[in-house]
């Protein structure tokens, strides 16, 4: 028998109210909300020993698996974190602060800013990544390899039926 979670006893109080209600969905994506709330406090927690949090840690992320030089425009920024220009604007801001990326002007387009790790950011991302990778693996060790690839395959059926299909690369 499973062990029972917070929205088993959700659920439990809707059918004492209402027997007749389809609960399925419900339960379906209360459990990945509250799972989501879980995974950010454990991922936010880490990040905070590194003196990041996890938007810079994003920004980091993205330019440093873009490759030598370690440089996005604001546009390709955008795609990978799915936030508004805004949001990158205040990102870049904080990084630039703490000297982690800096700003220089696109050669090809005037109007265009190409956002840039420094030696700093890439020291800090460098030396953030195994950690962090760590922690994910700590996050999931209750699922088994192929529990892992089926929860896998099934969220990604999911993202593409929700539109999540932009590719980064174009």
């Amino acid at each position: 028998m499973q062990q029972r979670d917070t929205v088993d006893d959700i659920a439990e109080q809707w059918r004492r109210v209402d027997p007749e209600l389809d609960l399925e969905a419900m339960a379906l994506i209360g459990r990945l909300r509250r799972l989501n709330v879980r995974v950010d406090n454990a991922l936010r927690e880490y990040f905070a020993t590194c003196g990041l949090d996890s938007s810079e840690f994003d920004v980091l992320a993205t330019l440093r698996r873009a490759g030598e030089p370690y440089e996005l425009n604001a546009r390709a920024l955008l795609k990978s974190a799915m936030v508004t220009s805004g949001a990158i604007t205040n990102r870049v801001d904080k990084l630039s602060a703490k000297g982690l990326v800096e700003r220089n002007p696109c050669p090809t387009d005037r109007r265009a800013v190409l956002v840039r790790l420094t030696p700093a950011g890439k020291e800090l991302i460098d030396a953030t990544l195994p950690g962090h990778l760590e922690n994910e693996e700590r996050i999931l060790t209750a699922l088994d390899a192929d529990e892992r690839a089926q929860l896998d395959t099934l969220l990604r059926k999911l993202l593409v039926a929700h539109g999540d299909t932009e590719s980064l690369f174009d």
